[in-house]
This record gives structure tokens, C-alpha cells and sequence, in this order.
């Protein structure tokens, strides 16, 4: 039996405060951001974010909305229009999970975890410790030398975790990784993701559409509205890690879902009617 949960819930929003929680170090910060891209569309106004050390941070919202576009700016492949991104640690390397796994489909699982650490001048040899390291840590010990033909959806998608994280990187981030997966493949896989984040002590930044997927993922989920993107509320979810399906069962994991439903509505300029709890 799990240890009982906190029966507090906290949701903080443009007019309330979440209820206080242990300091944790910032890991990165944006200051007043925004991004409009070259056809005119603003995509992101004045975002302030703060990214701590060792949380699980979901990024909840509508399509349009900008999540991508911070995971992008995090990553450097884009830069920001206006305000600023700053790292306070004194390292953010990071591996970034894309929606599709996007493995190199004449390369075998081997070759294509080895990439980033190839990309750093390692050779296989050096680079096998890590990779095999790598595969362990997302349960595809053995399958290095089968081909991504030959994996599952599942399969493929841990095999594209697993080369984030051959570089060992402080900050994860995963743009929508579950999402084209079928139902019971997505809860194994956050089932394992929460493991997988307890153990290495983990810094994700986790970008989805779904409610329950945040709720039962973070450790502090950011609710987003859209045209231009922007922060709107803030739910902190106080359950203690790592989760397991024992907690979807329980009260406070309804209870916390009907909240960050509600605050997903309000972003999106709607109210839900009575006893909606947001769509998976």
C-alpha cells in the first residue's frame, strides 16, 4: 500500500497563490519573452518562467498556444524577440525528445542512441558504455541492434528517450512524446518516465494537451492560453514521487484534475460545465 498522499491541492492562477513548497535551485529562467516569427504571428507575449532543479514541469494548452515555440527558445534552435533566457546553473546541457522518435530508419537502435555522442567526437567503442547505459535506463537492453522497422511505437519512442539521455543532460525536454501512442502504451510509458525521472533526479520540461497526463506527471503543471501564448496559471501538484496507478485512483488525483481542468478552461475563455474534467 503507498504511503498516503497530501490531501492539499493548489492551484495558483492571476489572483491567488500556490501554497509554499521547498526552495529548489532555478535551473533557467525567462524573463518577459516573446516571440513573433517573420509572417507576423506573435506566438509568445512577455512569459516569465522560472525552471527549478529536479522538478517535473508540464506545459498545458491549447494548440497555438507557445509551448513548443518555449521548449525551441530552451533549446536554443530559436531565439527570443523580445526579454530575455538566463541559466543560472553553471551547466544546461539538454536533451530534447521530439513529438515523432525521428530515428534514423537505415541505423540500428545502437547507432542511433550513439548519435549525439558521436556528434561530440566519442567513437563507438568510447560511447558503448553510455549507450548501453542509455538503452537500460528505458528497458531496451538487447534490442541495440534491431532496426526502428522492427520496434513497436512504444519501442521507437523509448529507443528516441534514451539517445536525450546518452549525453547525461541537466534538462530534459519532451515536446508532446506520448502523444500518437495508444492508451495503455502512454500510461506504461509515464509510468516509466516517472521511475525514470526519480532515479536520475531528473529536470523535465514535458509539453502535452492532456490533463490527466500532467496531473499525474509533474510536480508543477503551467496552463497556457493561446493567440498570443502566455502563462496564465500555475497548478502545483503536492503528491509525493515516484506515482503509480495506485494514485490515479485516489481522491486527491480526481480532485487536482477537475482543478487544472477548470484552470485549462479559464485559458481558453471558457468556463466547463459542472463535473468536466478535461480530455485526455
Amino acid at each position: 500500500m503507498a504511503a498516503p498522499l497530501p490531501a492539499a491541492r493548489a492551484v495558483a492562477n492571476a489572483t491567488g497563490d500556490a501554497p509554499s513548497a521547498p526552495a529548489r535551485e532555478p535551473l533557467a529562467r525567462l524573463a518577459q519573452v516573446g516571440k513573433t516569427f517573420q509572417n507576423g504571428v506573435e506566438a509568445l507575449r512577455a512569459v516569465d518562467l522560472e525552471i527549478r532543479r529536479g522538478e517535473f514541469l508540464s506545459l498545458l494548452g491549447p494548440s497555438g498556444c507557445g509551448k513548443s515555440t518555449i521548449l525551441r527558445l530552451l533549446a536554443g534552435l530559436a531565439n527570443p524577440s523580445l526579454g530575455r533566457i538566463d541559466w543560472p546553473a553553471t551547466e544546461h546541457d539538454l536533451g530534447f525528445v521530439f513529438q515523432e522518435p525521428t530515428l534514423m530508419p537505415w541505423a540500428n537502435v545502437f547507432d542511433n542512441v550513439w548519435l549525439p555522442l558521436r556528434l561530440q567526437g566519442q567513437s563507438r567503442a568510447t560511447a558503448r558504455p553510455r549507450v548501453e547505459e542509455a538503452l537500460a535506463q528505458v528497458g531496451l537492453s538487447g534490442f541495440d541492434r534491431a532496426y526502428p522497422r522492427e520496434l513497436s511505437g512504444g519501442m521507437k519512442m523509448r529507443a528516441s528517450i534514451a539517445r536525450a539521455l546518452a549525453t547525461r543532460p541537466a534538462l530534459l525536454l519532451m515536446d508532446e512524446p506520448f502523444a500518437a501512442l495508444d492508451e495503455i502504451t502512454r500510461m506504461k510509458l509515464n509510468d516509466d518516465l516517472v521511475a525514470l525521472k526519480c532515479e536520475l533526479n531528473a529536470t523535465v520540461v514535458f509539453v502535452t494537451h492532456s490533463v490527466f497526463e500532467s496531473v499525474y506527471l509533474s510536480d508543477r503543471i503551467v496552463v497556457m492560453a493561446p493567440r498570443p501564448g502566455r502563462v496564465v496559471a500555475e497548478v502545483a501538484v503536492p503528491a509525493p514521487q515516484p506515482r503509480n496507478e495506485d494514485f490515479r485512483l485516489r481522491a486527491e488525483y480526481a480532485e487536482l484534475c477537475r482543478e487544472t481542468s477548470r484552470a485549462l478552461h479559464r485559458a481558453m475563455g471558457a468556463e466547463p460545465a459542472g463535473g468536466e474534467t478535461g480530455s485526455q
